[in-house]
């Protein structure tokens, strides 16, 4: 027992089937929700802890994903086949074209050119010599890819587990939320397309080291998903903002500073070595038309019909920096101008959707990076379930696409365009509900399924029950009774009939249990 418990005693936990409206009507079929007599969290589950139950949860979708890239792994990695069979990997891909199964390694070999940031690049060097060399077992190109495959796939289970678990240490006294992430169908359907999973796992890591109260370790952890993909970066301005409402720079300067130490640490003998292989990832993603999925690639298959002016790759950077920079200054605004300061997952959800949504690169497995975020800032699942569903099909369009553009395939299996371009819509509008629905509960922190528990912010770290010392709306009357007694989150106690189950009265903890 940790000195926690022997001091508070165990903590109440929140129970999906009671507390969430569309868990409780499904649940119904097997059994029908929890009874409000127990007491989750207070009792020994027995061998079926949680962390066991979403262990078997994940192994179990990751499997599933397997057996979906079973067609491609027995008839091999081959265009359009790949698309139709939607089994295509960018490990296969990179594993055949780029040397990787002749012994070449990213980034040291300067023949070799690899348009990703450094430690994806080692780490698809590292699990290249994995595989048993050809002149060895006398295998073929498509066996030893498959050899590849399995080998990342199996790594990605793992660091699927792991992101899992400590989500579920993030979510606090909601623990079973973090099922959403194991059974995620975006993670099973598009987390073996590239090594997105890797950075999801380095991001969650940070959120952790940051909840309890290590910035520095935070940052070290965030530069190391920074050199895996550019997004954990983003996680600084989440801090950014609740340093500024609360005027606490202090956790937001360590963490930047772990950040761009360790960046440099990991970059900088690369850049040594051979700056041009270095910064082609830089200038490919300058260089490059605006990516399928991307909003802008739905602008120039809207504009050529209707005759407006085609953009190109310097006016999507251009435009996409700006609405990017726009968006940040919207959610700064929404920040400091909110009843309540914002929890730093709500925070996280609303700048990576917006870099998301103004890139102008988005690949299937980018949904990745918002399904922790998710999990944590808005865990409802009415709302995560029509998010992903709207993914899924824009997922299965991506491969009905491409097969038509590669060629050689059956009409039947083809989707044009303009129905592709109602996919990429339905992904870009199921990025805005979530966002939306975050937004909401910022404004209104009473309907915040976190905040009903009377926690302030799981994930805040130094943040948790700080005061609001900085904001853009004066404080009335009303507010000031309401952080009277409401206790330090500053949120009234939802009714009873809306919190059946759910958590006891304790001291707020600021350390997932």
């Amino acid at each position: 027992m940790s000195p926690r418990q022997r001091i508070c005693g165990p903590f109440r936990i929140s129970v999906p089937t009671r507390g969430d409206a569309l868990l409780r009507q499904l649940n119904e079929v097997v059994g029908g929700p929890m009874g409000s007599r127990s007491a989750p969290g207070l009792v020994r589950p027995g061998y079926f802890t949680v962390p066991r139950v979403l262990i078997l949860m994940t192994t179990t979708a990751a499997l599933v994903g397997l057996l979906l890239k079973t067609p491609c792994r027995v008839g091999g990695w081959t265009p359009p086949e790949q698309f139709y069979m939607t089994c295509y990997s960018d490990w296969t891909e990179l594993f055949l074209s780029r040397g990787l199964g002749w012994g070449a390694f990213p980034l040291i070999d300067r023949s070799m050119l690899f348009e990703y940031p450094v430690l994806l690049a080692v780490l698809a060097g590292v699990t290249s010599l994995l595989v048993a060399p050809a002149q060895a077992t006398g295998l073929g190109d498509q066996a030893r890819a498959a050899q590849y495959f399995d080998v990342n796939a199996t790594l990605l289970a793992g660091v699927w587990i792991i992101t899992v678990l400590v989500t579920m240490r993030l979510a606090n006294r909601r623990p079973w939320d973090a099922a959403m992430v194991a059974v995620a169908p975006g993670i099973i359907f598009a987390g073996t397309i590239n090594w997105d999973l890797w950075a999801v796992m380095l991001t969650a890591l940070g959120m952790l080291a940051f909840a309890r109260h290590r910035p520095l370790l935070a940052g070290v952890i965030f530069g190391l998903g920074t050199a895996v993909k550019v997004y954990p970066l983003l996680l600084l301005g989440a801090i950014l903002v609740l340093a500024v409402r609360t005027k606490m720079v202090r956790p937001f300067v360590l963490a930047a500073s772990g950040l761009i130490a360790t960046w440099a640490v990991v970059d900088i003998p690369f850049m040594l070595h051979d700056l041009g292989a270095w910064k082609y990832f830089l200038d490919f993603t300058q260089d490059r038309e605006a990516g399928l999925s991307s909003v802008w690639f739905v602008y120039n298959a809207v504009a050529g019909p209707l005759a407006l002016p085609l953009l190109d790759p310097a006016t999507i950077n251009t435009l996409g920096l700006l609405l990017f920079i726009l968006a940040c200054g919207a959610i700064l605004v929404l920040g400091l101008a909110a009843e309540r300061r914002p929890r730093l997952a709500q925070l996280a959800v609303l700048i990576v959707g917006a870099f998301i949504l103004t890139n102008k690169v988005y690949s299937p497995q980018f949904v990745l990076w918002l399904i922790p975020l998710v999990a944590l800032a808005v865990p409802r699942w009415r709302t995560y379930v029509l998010w992903q569903l709207l993914e899924v099909l824009h997922w299965w369009a991506v491969w009905m696409y491409l097969g038509a553009q590669t060629g050689g395939g059956a009409t039947e299996h083809n989707i044009d365009e303009t129905y592709y371009v109602f996919a990429v819509i339905g992904h870009i509008l199921g990025t805005l509900y979530v966002m939306v629905a975050v937004v909401m509960d910022i404004f209104h922190p009473r309907s915040d399924p976190v905040r009903r528990l009377g926690i302030d912010d799981p994930q805040g770290g130094p943040f948790d029950h700080a005061p609001d010392r900085y904001t853009l709306r004066p404080q009335t009357v009303d507010e000031e009774q309401l952080g009277r007694t409401s206790g330090p989150t500053g949120v009234e106690e939802a009714p009873r009939a809306a919190r059946v189950g759910l958590a006891q009265s304790r001291p707020p903890v600021k350390d997932p249990p």
